[in-house]
């Protein structure tokens, strides 16, 4: 098998400009496409990609079944909760994670992660 690499992730998702803004200020990486259908970001190891599906709805949370999920590494993670809450992330009540990491999700209900790194 030849090499393959990784080289971005793409989100479904309702509002592609939207949620691509929330994870630019998120991460702050530079917006490189966007329209009504399609949106990305690059600045990371990967690119991210956000494309409209009509009649989206978030996958919910905690919710039976595997999603993908996103996790960063921030250097405190208080202080990063209180920015991500002010970008419009919201954090559930259930939180597995402990002290290892908090759960938190996007404005359109996806479950991402930080921890402290």
């Amino acid at each position: 098998m030849s090499t393959t690499t990784l080289s971005s992730i793409v989100i479904d998702c309702a509002d592609p400009a939207a949620l691509a803004a929330f994870y630019a200020g998120a991460t702050g990486w530079r917006l490189t496409d966007g329209d009504a259908d399609f949106a990305g970001l690059e600045g990371g190891p990967v690119s991210l990609g956000f494309q409209r599906i009509d009649g989206y709805q978030g996958p919910g949370w905690p919710a039976d079944g595997k999603h993908v999920h996103l996790e960063f590494k921030v250097p405190d993670v208080e202080t990063a909760i209180k920015e991500l809450t002010a970008l419009g992330a919201t954090v559930p009540a259930f939180q597995p994670g402990g002290d290892s990491w908090t759960v938190l999700l996007d404005p359109e209900g996806h479950p991402f992660c930080v921890m402290g790194g």
